[in-house]
């Protein structure tokens, strides 16, 4: 497509012979940036379509139907004293509008000015006959030149090239000819007040933001180009540039195009393929699932696709289909025993997307996804983009599901705005070269662009990297926004399968999601507005357990299954004796003090130094077990001190509904707690002042979780 962009300036006559000239061959996400960029200096579009022939100029020289259909269009000219800007689109910003371009085209007092570049190319044997300069860069780029009429049409007279052949080495001839170049009257912006490139000048250029605009800013010659240009292999810059160049992005603004060409969705919603992959024992899978359930999508537009690697969760899949896969239009599941691997069944993922006429959108899910946004798929979808995916951290690092930029062997490294996206101090949609976890692809692209099945494989590397390498290598552009707040990733490093319930483990790799899940809904307001109750003197009471956290821990010991005897020797604490033995199970049983020891430290300490104002501890105990009182077992305990500062007494379950009778009695104050709630604890004093005893349990099983705490 040969584009035409006539300037529609400030005041028309100052700069009406200004003519700009690209070629396009499709609209990618680059062109459209780029006259994003064009209409924002007022800069107009005509054009025509053409079919690219000219070869893969990034990798290798080609371009020469450049040159064919820039010789075509001049000839239809007449005007001498039209000014023609010819440069590439797909991978050039302005920055500047026309009526400084043309003042500083004049200043540079000859008839045609090319971009520069510090390095040489196509042919490194031409170096000798470049003429030297002063000052700045001494090699032609033909990615961009300005000049008259007249000049341009003599310099492309001679053109009779192919269409591949190479229209870098066609002008660089021209250039390092004597004869021609003066006749012609041609010189370089060597110093980039015109035209930046970027390869070979990556460390010059810097970001300038000034009065609610941003420029690039080359700070070896310390200039301002109008015209952006990353050329070679530096697309990777000009996309980072391109977040905020013109006025993308700014310190004044925020994001300028966050909202234009939304897709809003009405009635009728896309059809979405949904990927699910589980392919490492990763904690908090049957909340994966609920939140899931929760999506605000209607689920007859939805097609549920699993890949399930790891036996350990194939019981949540199948708990979760029984009970709610006929809500969705269609359920795929590949379970363990098909032995498919994760890049394989990403590639299957994406083709059934693929090959289904009515698919609109796959949008792909990993299991440690904690998902807290119920509109993600709906505000992904509005955004319109061909891929996309919502920002998600993990709690309290700076770990995200994005790279800002790559390494030059094509991993990880950290751009200069990454931390503040991350952090929320830059939020807009961000142009990225790698996504993975959670991101939504539109299937059009899948049937055009990434028509490749095999986009997940690669022998040296990861399905998500080669994903991003495939993206990459097609000019596509991946997005990442943080317009909201989306959820967080889970860790899985240290998750361990060998529990009944592993979850409970999880309090130091992911304190966040334990939180949500263990903790009483109420325990925060409750801390906050000192909801504490009193029922007894120095006695207090308040929520700190989940049902879930309950049912969990004891399910846990019962699944360990190794209760005491109830009597007074007891090998398992220090001494071999105890004075007032109760059938129970010790945490450390169970290999869990130390978890038991983090969750007194978080969540007990600080009511006790709410609520014993001077006293702060260290929640050191020497003890912690769950009791286990039935009414032919044990049904009570007799009255007793606690060895201890303080002791938390945690009802597991519930009285009246799980068992009758127990509760707690402190014979001092005749004073008894006869119906604990479930997941909430007692707090009292240990020594000297709260003798107390456990209230016979006359029917059913009831289970207390108990500390006794020190310093």
């Amino acid at each position: 497509k040969l584009q035409r962009r006539t300037s529609m300036p400030l005041t028309w006559t100052a700069v009406r012979k200004l003519l700009v000239l690209t070629v396009a061959t499709k609209e990618t996400g680059g062109f459209k940036r780029f006259l994003r960029s064009a209409k924002h200096f007022n800069y107009t579009v005509l054009g025509r379509g053409q079919t690219w022939k000219g070869g893969d100029y990034m990798t290798a020289p080609g371009g020469g139907q450049k040159v064919r259909l820039l010789k075509e269009a001049l000839e239809e000219m007449k005007t001498k004293d039209t000014i023609i800007l010819f440069i590439d689109s797909y991978d050039v910003v302005f920055s500047s509008g026309p009526k400084e371009l043309l003042k500083k085209f004049q200043q540079a007092k000859h008839r045609v000015v090319f971009s520069s570049e510090s390095l040489i190319w196509p042919d490194r044997h031409l170096e000798d006959k470049h003429p030297h300069v002063r000052e700045g860069n001494r090699f032609l780029g033909s990615g961009g030149f300005i000049g008259y009429l007249p000049n341009i049409k003599e310099m492309v007279s001679d053109w009779t090239g192919k269409d591949d052949d190479s229209d870098q080495l066609f002008f660089t001839k021209i250039y390092i000819d004597p004869a021609k170049r003066k006749s012609i009257n041609i010189t370089l912006d060597t110093k980039c007040r015109l035209f930046q490139n970027l390869h070979g000048a990556l460390d010059e250029v810097v970001l300038k933001f000034e009065d609610g605009r941003v420029r690039a800013r080359n700070v070896l010659y310390d200039t301002l180009p109008v015209i952006i240009h990353g050329n070679g292999p530096t697309k990777l810059q000009i996309n980072y540039l391109g977040n905020y160049i013109p006025n993308t992005w700014t310190f004044e603004t925020g994001c300028t195009v966050c909202h234009e060409e939304l897709r809003p969705l009405t009635s009728e919603y896309p059809l979405v393929v949904i990927g699910v992959f589980i392919q490492q024992p990763t904690p908090f899978v049957s909340v994966f699932f609920e939140r899931l359930l929760k999506l605000q999508y209607p689920k007859e537009r939805l097609r549920l696709f699993i890949h399930c690697q790891e036996a350990h969760h194939q019981p949540q899949v199948s708990s979760f289909l029984k009970d709610h896969g006929s809500l969705y239009q269609d359920v795929k599941v590949i379970g363990p025993e098909e032995v498919i691997d994760g890049a394989e069944a990403r590639n299957l993922g994406f083709d059934k997307c693929r090959k289904a006429d009515d698919c609109d959108y796959f949008f792909s899910l990993d299991v440690e996804v904690v998902l807290k946004n119920e509109n993600t798929l709906k505000i992904l979808i509005e955004q319109n983009l061909p891929i996309v995916a919502p920002m998600i951290t993990r709690a309290g690092r700076l770990w995200s599901n994005f790279w800002g930029a790559l390494s030059a062997e094509g991993y990880y490294a950290r751009s200069e705005d990454y931390v503040d996206i991350v952090q929320g101090r830059r939020v807009g949609v961000w142009n990225v070269p790698y996504v993975s976890s959670l991101y939504l692809v539109k299937a059009d692209v899948l049937r055009s662009e990434l028509t490749d099945y095999e986009l997940f494989t690669s022998q040296i590397l990861d399905p998500d990297m080669a994903f991003c390498f495939n993206i990459r290598n097609k000019g596509l552009f991946m997005h990442v926004t943080n317009m909201h707040t989306f959820g967080r990733i889970l860790s899985t490093e240290n998750y361990k399968t060998d529990h009944l319930h592993n979850d409970l483990w999880q309090i130091f790799e992911n304190p966040v999601d334990w939180q949500d899940r263990y903790i009483h809904e109420n325990y925060t307001h409750m801390m906050k507005d000192k909801l504490i109750e009193t029922p007894c003197p120095d006695v207090y009471w308040f929520p700190i357990f989940s049902e879930v956290a309950c049912d969990h821990i004891v399910e846990e010991m019962e699944h360990f299954g190794k209760w005491s005897g109830g009597g007074n020797t007891d090998t398992r604490i220090q001494g071999g004796y105890e004075n007032v033995p109760t059938i129970d199970i010790h945490m450390n049983q169970i290999n869990f003090e130390k978890e038991w020891h983090k969750f007194l430290l978080e969540y007990i300490a600080p009511v006790t130094e709410k609520m014993y104002p001077g006293y702060y501890t260290k929640a050191q105990f020497d003890l912690a077990f769950v009791v286990r009182y039935k009414p032919d077992e044990q049904p009570s305990l007799r009255p007793h001190h606690d060895a201890s500062t303080f002791t938390i007494n945690i009802a597991l379950n519930g009285g009246g509904s799980d068992y009758q009778g127990g509760g707690c009695r402190f014979l001092r104050y005749d004073c008894s707690i006869s119906a604990p709630r479930k997941g909430w604890t007692l707090m009292h004093p240990g020594r000297l002042t709260h003798y107390h005893e456990g209230l016979p349990t006359t029917a059913g099983v009831r289970y207390i979780a108990v500390s006794f705490v020190d310093p």
